[in-house]
């Protein structure tokens, strides 16, 4: 049907007959001739129809509307003097045209596929339509680019390729599972993977050593802005390594990604504790792209004569008294703006917040009656403070305060405009504890298959639970967590315990993970691994405001494909092969 890709005609066709196919993108009338301007996957050429060349073509192109289907057939020529368009890789040459087919007509578009601010429910709707813009069509370029990367660099490494099942056991891992039911075993159920975890596991023992694959995963959670029901994660597992080689790999795989796709970052990632990221951001995937780094000041607050402050220090384990300096806040912030911080925090469970501001004669602010000269100095030696910053304070049980400090530095930053938009900061965050204590019951900060930190003697060993480190790990771009491994238990002993400290009975462990214990009997070697969220990295590779945007045919925020109207009900004899019927919701008051 054609001969030529838009893209791949240029000054050396001049005088050449060239077939090109599309659709219109626009089309001007003026006064004679006709110009059409026709995009194909990834470039617009301009087609000139004259009625002193051709009749017939002049007089099809009268017809042709935005969105036609078109394929056309004409001469080459060089566009006149100042005519061309140096936004295009075809902007030097125009198509005269001989011939003109109008392969298929279209209805007047839905919304303006160049309008970015039409509203979402529409284009997602009419999403194929949206599919059809440069934007999206360079995303998703870049997008395949970034997968072939990952299969070469892990091809080049020495891993392989395996399929893991879609369909398989409903197993707990943090999030719901989307539930199949069994038409053949009534009453039983298949679950959608939320990962190929105990799969890419079972491959180890199995010895296959190195195993990689760009999987499907499931999880019916609430969305956010960057995340989807289902999802596609790189997902690596290898047998025999430690921690630092699983990072190894990790650091070459995202390198040859992005370079791949033209970005030039370090091969060599920084680094960071758990521990210090959660003082010193409040976040355990910090943005890295700007400062603004936490204080801790609890021991300088334990002096003061402020009854709130010094009770609070006195228990310096379970509290925190954190100190955020603004380099030329007191000049950026009016004392207004200042106290109106204080609602924001507020709303994440803050008391109150607290704030000095360095001048030219010294530190002033509402609290500094409470300190002695010596404390106050010293708080200004601890922010290092220099005139014209200003310093806030929260204070309170620990999760509390670094969790409400955490959001209020990111809100500072964002209200302040220091976020560069042009640059990638990776991060790894280390030493993750192994458990998290929820409403009294203890749950794996990863999952139950990370390997706890072991002491000397290779046996589990702490104070207090939540204290207790795992050899897990997480990366981090720009304060989004891209992905995140550990390496995993392989004993089933340990394993075991772990599920005990979990509260799994050992009935329940058997009925849920039998299958995994069993394989630890027949020589399950040390391995771990790691998984990088593919449509994240392409979102925050391209700059995209959601991961909508990266995926051909998402969802929405309440999980509905508005394009095939799923979820839907289903035809009653459809239910009754799966031994299901639907009860009725009681209406809510």
């Amino acid at each position: 049907m054609r001969t030529h890709y838009c893209a791949k005609v240029n000054e050396t066709h001049i005088g050449q007959e060239v077939t090109v196919a599309g659709w219109v993108a626009s089309r001007r009338d003026h006064g004679g001739l006709i110009f059409i301007d026709l995009r194909d996957k990834d470039e617009v050429i301009q087609l000139v129809c004259d009625p002193a060349d051709n009749a017939e073509a002049h007089k099809l192109a009268e017809d042709i509307r935005d969105q036609f289907v078109l394929i056309a057939t004409g001469t080459m020529r060089a566009r006149g003097e100042g005519l061309e368009n140096p936004k295009l890789k075809t902007g030097k040459v125009e198509m005269v045209v001989d011939k003109l087919i109008i392969e298929n007509r279209s209805k007047p578009m839905p919304f303006d596929l160049n309008d970015d601010k039409v509203n979402e429910e529409i284009k997602l709707k009419h999403r194929y339509l949206e599919l059809r813009t440069q934007k999206s069509y360079d995303i998703f370029k870049l997008r395949s680019k970034a997968t072939i990367a990952a299969r070469n660099t892990l091809d080049e490494l020495d891993f392989l390729e395996v399929e893991t099942p879609i369909i398989t056991k409903s197993t707990p891992e943090g999030a719901r599972d989307y539930l199949v039911p069994s038409r053949v075993h009534n009453g039983e159920f298949y679950a959608l993977p939320q990962s190929p975890q105990l799969f890419k596991q079972l491959l180890m023992v199995g010895g296959f050593d190195r195993y990689f694959q760009i999987a499907k995963c499931f999880r019916d959670e609430d969305l956010r802005a960057d995340r989807q029901p289902e999802f596609t994660q790189i997902d690596v597992e290898m047998s025999f390594c430690n921690q630092e080689d699983v990072i190894q790999v990790a650091e070459k795989l995202i390198h040859n990604i992005f370079d791949k796709c033209g970005f030039n970052i370090p091969t060599k990632f920084t680094r960071m504790t758990y521990t210090d990221a959660m003082e010193k951001y409040g976040s355990d995937k910090p943005d890295m792209r700007y400062d603004l780094a936490m204080v801790d000041v609890i021991d300088i607050f334990a002096r003061c004569d402020n009854e709130i402050f010094s009770n609070i220090a006195k228990d310096s384990k379970h509290n925190r008294i954190k100190a955020l300096k603004v380099p030329k806040g007191d000049e950026i912030f009016s004392k207004r703006q200042m106290k109106g911080f204080e609602e924001y925090v507020r709303k994440f469970g803050a008391s109150g917040l607290g704030y000095f501001q360095m001048k030219e004669d010294g530190l002033k602010g509402p609290l500094t009656k409470f300190f002695t000269d010596e404390d106050i100095e010293a708080i200004i030696e601890r922010c290092e403070l220099e005139v014209g910053d200003a310093v806030f304070f929260g204070a309170g049980d620990k999760k509390l305060v670094l969790d409400y400090m955490g959001r209020f530095r990111i809100y500072l930053a964002e209200i302040m405009n220091i976020i560069p938009d042009d640059v990638f900061e990776f991060l790894w965050v280390m030493d993750f504890p192994m458990f998290e204590v929820e409403d009294g019951k203890t749950k794996a900060m990863h999952h139950a298959f990370t390997m706890p930190a072991l002491d000397e003697n290779g046996d589990i060993s702490y104070d207090d639970i939540e204290d207790l480190k795992s050899v897990a790990y997480d990366i981090v771009l720009n304060g989004t967590e891209l992905g995140g491994g550990s390496i995993r238990i392989h004993k089933e002993n340990l394993q075991k315990e772990i599920f005990k400290l979990m509260g799994i009975s050992e009935e329940e462990a058997q009925e849920k993970f039998g299958f995994l214990l069993e394989a630890f009997k027949y020589g399950a070697p040390p391995h771990g691994g790691f998984a990088l969220g593919l449509d994240r990295l392409i979102m925050l590779m391209t700059g995209a405001d959601s991961i909508r945007e990266v995926i051909a045919f998402p969802k929405t925020q309440k999980a509905q494909c508005l394009l095939t109207s799923a979820p839907s009900p289903v035809e009653d004899e459809q239910l009754k092969e799966l031994s299901l019927r639907i009860r009725k919701q009681a209406p809510t008051t």
